[in-house]
């Protein structure tokens, strides 16, 4: 190329500022867009805006409950092992006011094979042991001879003739209860006129 084919292609300022000035009116106006469309392209933006905002609030939701969820799992946890330490507890207390029954019948046993006769008074003594100790822990005796019959507290095997109606004439098992929870129903025969 020659210089002066360079020189042609080389503007001057002046020509390429009228150059641009050409471009920016023939570019984009926005004067001319439509206020219909322009309405809509900002209705779009505003949802964009809300599209953005909800997914952070579904993000912060999200992270709320899994940490909710890993609460109620401790919570089970630990209320699980309460249950499990309440029942262990439960059972080491009806255990110690058993011992003592325990250790009378052992030495109930031995006084039987050096003396017999000897083992009722002893057997006496070991049951009434066991009552207290049932006491102890909160158990009522049901089911006594004489009493009246309560389907809620005994259970009637037979029925028998008698001069009154629903009266215990006979225990086959007593029953044991706490406050007005039945544990273990009254086995009995029941009389009726």
């Amino acid at each position: 190329m020659s210089e002066e084919n360079l020189k042609d292609q080389h503007l001057t300022e002046d020509q390429v500022d009228e150059e641009n000035t050409e471009e920016d009116t023939s570019g984009f106006d926005p004067e001319g867009f439509d206020p219909n469309m322009m309405a809509g392209v900002q209705e779009m933006m505003a949802k964009l805006q809300r599209a953005d905002e909800l997914e952070k609030e579904i993000g912060d939701l999200k992270g709320k409950y899994a940490r909710l969820l890993a609460d109620f799992e401790n919570y089970r946890r630990r209320t699980n092992q309460d249950v499990l330490d309440a029942q262990s507890a439960g059972v080491g207390k009806a255990a110690e006011a058993l011992f003592p029954i325990h250790d009378d019948l052992d030495r109930a046993l031995q006084a039987a094979q050096q003396n017999p006769e000897s083992v009722l008074g002893g057997i006496q003594g070991v049951y009434n042991n066991l009552i207290r100790a049932f006491e102890k822990l909160g158990l009522e005796q049901t089911g006594k001879e004489g009493e009246q019959f309560d389907p809620n507290f005994h259970e009637a095997l037979t029925v028998v003739p008698g001069e009154q109606d629903d009266v215990i004439v006979q225990v086959y098992q007593s029953g044991f209860r706490i406050g007005s929870k039945l544990i273990r129903p009254a086995r009995v025969v029941v009389s009726k006129k």
